[in-house]
């Protein structure tokens, strides 16, 4: 996989947040992740939790009462059990869509677009595993935060795997990455204000200079948790995408994450701002 290359190529690549969800339709769930690639999405975003007996499942930690109507982690189920909890709209109503499994869910995007698996670090041994075995080592893109031991665990469990890590407001670890024995290949950068470090040109050109990419959200799943300074899908949406999806593309971001990846894809075409 080489994203930089394909970033050049492309100007601006789109990443579909847990898939393409809407009305009935729920995030993490075949169908959005067909959606995404029926509306061109160059990476899918998804995230995976693990059965009380080991079976990887794709949810988000944390979202099991709105997602599942379960009042707590899939974690302490057996697959037997999760394998059969259906996804809910977002009117919280059970639709027909049950939760798949991690393996399902890749043999699906496999040979079809990158897939960007987050929560790495809950499971890495077991993802990493699961990967090699669909042959998909260079159709991932795996992705931790800057913890104690999430490194460790890339370097031992998936060395190979590109990888990407999450910064905020200001990229202490590059040089470090650089360093390391693992197949880094650029950020996510989250950021408050536009001043904000791993937002300026200066940062950015560094990173391309060194041949990596920086990822920007445009994603909005908590107003009070700033992501992109405001440069977001909301705004895109509702105001102006000239100030949210096209200051991204102008700053010179890589790869923007987005839950309205049709509209951000037409307006990025229409301005020029992404290859068609």
């Amino acid at each position: 996989m080489d994203l930089f290359d394909l970033a050049k190529r492309k100007k601006v690549l789109l990443m579909a947040h847990r898939g393409v969800a809407f009305g009935n339709i729920p995030c993490n769930s075949l169908q959005a992740f067909q959606i995404a690639l029926n509306q061109g999405a160059d990476i899918v975003e998804l995230d995976v939790e693990c059965s009380s007996d080991g079976v990887l499942f794709v949810q988000h930690p944390g979202m099991e009462k709105v997602h599942l109507g379960l009042q707590d982690s899939i974690k302490n189920y057996p697959s037997s059990m999760v394998s059969n909890l259906r996804r809910f709209n977002c009117d919280m109503a059970p639709t027909e869509w049950t939760i798949v499994t991690l393996e399902d869910a890749l043999l699906l995007l496999r040979g079809k677009c990158i897939v960007n698996i987050d929560k790495f670090w809950k499971n890495p041994k077991q993802i990493a595993e699961l990967v090699r075995r669909l042959g998909m080592e260079d159709q991932v893109l795996i992705k931790t935060a800057n913890r104690p031991g999430y490194l460790e665990d890339v370097e031992r469990y998936a060395p190979d795997l590109p990888y990407i890590m999450l910064v905020r407001e200001e990229d202490h670890m590059h040089l470090e990455l650089m360093r390391r024995r693992i197949n880094y290949i650029g950020v996510e950068a989250l950021f408050s204000t536009d001043d904000a470090p791993v937002a300026s040109c200066e940062y950015l050109d560094r990173m391309h200079r060194d041949g990596k990419i920086v990822c920007c959200n445009a994603i909005v799943y908590d107003y009070r948790e700033v992501l992109s300074s405001g440069h977001t899908d909301d705004v895109s949406m509702v105001e102006d995408p000239e100030r949210g999806w096209g200051w991204i593309a102008d700053r010179g971001f890589d790869l923007i994450q987005t839950d309205c990846l049709l509209p951000c894809r037409q307006f990025l075409e229409a301005t020029g701002r992404r290859a068609k």
